[in-house]
């Protein structure tokens, strides 16, 4: 293993998972929304296996988000463990994997679609065993919890796939729900942890005291939402209205965890508030969830809240942040990045709670919510494709 003093020998794409996997999933993101723009439009620009609605709605959690989650877990393991982190033929199989599946899926040539599948499903067990093999060397089992929530995410995706198999409308719908449901998850428990670090380190004001009940509830609601979703996408009859008071409890515990964060102070700097903001809109999407379940608007308009807002805008928050750290620069707000955070909030509004109230302006907040997007990580591209090209600014590793 080589000191991480010192560049290591190869290419620096190859060299921590968070760089190929944060500038793939960027760049296929503006794409898959480009094509969705254009479909939206009348335009149909591919003819992709499961058909555009069903390679939109799975491309976006197991293309974009599954790449974003396994990129930055892959990359923190290293922190956590001291384990060397998969690099140089591993990394680049890996993301090899995960490419091979979106230019699969999007171009089908007539292969059979279980070698499609196949090859899809093979990424989040791959990323997982990797996971966990660093986690097990180092006995680090707190943070073991991560794999079976990629081995969940998979099963998820799984459904989804079935779902175009049989036909069924059942498992494609409640398989994605469920792949929300966990990468949100993953937000809380990884959001949890940074945001109060990363705040009282640019603030200069001390964290604020444990509350173990609080942090208790905050979590394990949050599963308990995860694992009832998993009983929808089975079958398993639950008593009505369960989920959702599971789904409230979670967002008001949560929302007390982030009120004790200090997000007010924050406003000056936009990869805090950010970060603050986008946990708000957790909150905001679960307790949207709850109420579309008693039928006062569709679970979609809840879904984009949590998925725009809440996941996709701490995921180019925490990108921004690490891109710059693990290359050796200097941690600042980088121009045009509050920009697109503000831009990607406006779209989960335009495409959430405005929409809900206002049906009739579907056309404008659907095309203003892609092109928001769009521009949000195309900012987030000008910026970062040279660092996570290149090596490190200080020479160290990585």
């Amino acid at each position: 293993m080589q000191s991480p003093q010192h560049e290591p020998v190869g290419a620096p794409i190859a060299r921590l998972a968070f760089r190929p996997f944060f500038l793939l999933a960027s760049l296929f993101s503006v794409l898959a929304m480009v094509v969705w723009f254009a479909f939206w439009h009348g335009d149909i620009l591919l003819r992709p296996h499961g058909g555009l609605m069903w390679w939109h709605q799975h491309e976006m959690i197991f293309g974009f988000g599954a790449a974003v989650a396994v990129g930055f877990l892959l990359t923190a393991a290293q922190n956590w463990t001291g384990q060397p982190s998969p690099r140089g033929a591993p990394l680049l199989g890996l993301a090899g994997v995960w490419l091979a599946a979106r230019l699969l899926i999007a171009f089908p040539m007539g292969l059979p679609p279980l070698l499609l599948v196949a090859i899809d499903l093979a990424f989040l067990p791959l990323a997982a065993l990797a996971l966990g093999r660093m986690l097990v060397a180092a006995r680090h089992w707190r943070n073991l919890i991560f794999v079976p929530i990629l081995l969940l995410l998979a099963v998820a995706n799984l459904a989804m796939h079935l779902g175009v198999l049989r036909g069924q409308l059942l498992p494609i719908r409640e398989g994605g729900y469920l792949g929300v449901l966990l990468i949100a998850t993953l937000m809380v428990l990884l959001g949890g942890r940074v945001i109060p670090f990363f705040t009282s380190r640019k603030l200069g004001h001390p964290k604020p005291a444990d509350w173990p009940m609080l942090e208790r509830l905050s979590l394990w609601s949050i599963y308990a939402v995860v694992l009832l979703q998993l009983a929808v996408l089975l079958e398993v009859e639950l008593p009505r209205g369960l989920h959702g008071w599971v789904m409230l409890v979670a967002a008001a515990a949560n929302a007390v965890r982030l009120a004790r964060w200090g997000g007010l102070r924050t406003l000056q700097e936009p990869l805090l508030w950010g970060l603050h903001l986008s946990y708000a809109f957790i909150v905001v999407g679960l307790v949207m969830w709850a109420l579309a379940m008693t039928g006062v608007f569709r679970v979609e308009l809840a879904l984009h809240a949590l998925a725009i807002g809440g996941i996709a805008s701490m995921m180019l928050a925490m990108m921004a942040r690490v891109s710059l750290g693990h290359t050796g620069r200097e941690i600042r707000t980088l121009p045009g990045i509050g920009v697109g955070l503000v831009l990607m909030f406006i779209g989960a509004l335009l495409r959430s709670p405005i929409l809900a109230m206002f049906p009739q302006i579907t056309h404008w907040t659907y095309n203003l919510s892609i092109l928001f997007w769009c521009i949000a990580f195309l900012i987030f591209l000008f910026h970062y494709t040279v660092p996570l090209l290149t090596t490190r600014a200080d020479g160290k590793d990585g």
